[in-house]
């Protein structure tokens, strides 16, 4: 169980990263009360303890956590992580080059597939065209 400073630094990053993509990515997770206790899951076990430790900044998570994802081809988080890394500072310029890179480590379906859904995440987002 979370600490009410923990809960609030918690709150606070996942705020810093909010964009009007993800809020519409989070508020179709939430249609149902199947799994609903995921997002606290997810606050308590991900934000809370992993991306409020000492060591990585930010931009260093996302670029970290971009390749975990693009590697394990789970594209509806790679949606939300995509977002939160231009958040942390990666350009959209640097994001294809974690994507063109991952061609090399993750295979090339992995990536493209990544490609897939960067690209629908900074379309709903407005980004790109």
């Amino acid at each position: 169980m979370l600490t009410e400073e923990e809960r609030t630094a918690a709150g606070e990053l996942l705020a810093s990263f909010g964009s009007v993509a993800m809020k519409r990515m989070i508020d179709e997770g939430a249609t149902t009360t199947f799994g609903n206790e995921i997002g606290q899951l997810a606050m308590e076990n991900v934000f809370a303890r992993l991306w409020l430790r000492p060591g990585l900044d930010r931009r260093s998570r996302s670029l970290l956590t971009l390749g975990i994802l693009i590697a394990l081809q789970a594209h509806a988080e790679l949606k939300v992580h995509v977002l939160i890394a231009l958040k942390n500072g990666l350009s959209v310029e640097e994001l294809e080059e974690v994507i063109y890179h991952a061609t090399g480590y993750a295979g090339f379906p992995a990536a493209n597939g990544a490609r897939v859904a960067a690209v629908e995440a900074l379309r709903m987002e407005g980004i790109i065209e």
